[in-house]
């Protein structure tokens, strides 16, 4: 698919954010700079909206390698792991707790190999025109069929 604008960009999060729930993971894959926390501010700050609560920044965790945000009893953990060299650091961020409890949006998933139900991947790549992007989204589980959806 590809995406020909911010606005574009903006109505695909509002589409995942109607169908997220505790327990979902969604991959940000793609270079620096192609849209990854771009994406996750949209879509974050449409969840916001819907529950009628003020947005908030969302600035990218690259340096904090996570920030969590409270969308009245949903918890959204959104992650950065540009800076995680090997797999065992992982433990210590503590990714795989709260499962149930929590929705995890992670950018550079590259070193997770753990089996994950309800997970969407979004692999971004830069289009042939600046404010393009090419976007294919895989899912599991229940966003098995999700790139049908948008």
């Amino acid at each position: 698919m590809i995406v020909k604008s911010l606005d574009h960009l903006n109505k695909i999060s509002k589409i995942i954010s109607q169908k997220l729930e505790k327990g979902d993971y969604i991959f940000l894959i793609g270079e620096i700079g192609v849209g990854k926390t771009t994406l996750t501010r949209y879509l974050i700050n449409n969840l916001q909206d819907q529950n009628g609560i003020k947005e908030t920044e969302v600035p990218s965790p690259t340096f904090n390698l996570l920030y969590e945000y409270e969308i009245k009893d949903l918890k959204i953990m959104h992650y950065d792991l540009y800076r995680i060299k090997k797999a065992k650091e992982l433990d210590h961020l503590g990714i795989f707790s709260e499962n149930e409890k929590t929705v995890k949006i992670i950018e550079w998933p590259g070193l997770i190999k753990t089996p994950l139900n309800n997970k969407l991947e979004i692999h971004l790549e830069y289009g042939e025109n600046d404010n393009e992007r090419k976007i294919k989204i895989y899912g599991s589980n229940k966003w098995k069929d999700f790139e049908n959806e948008i």
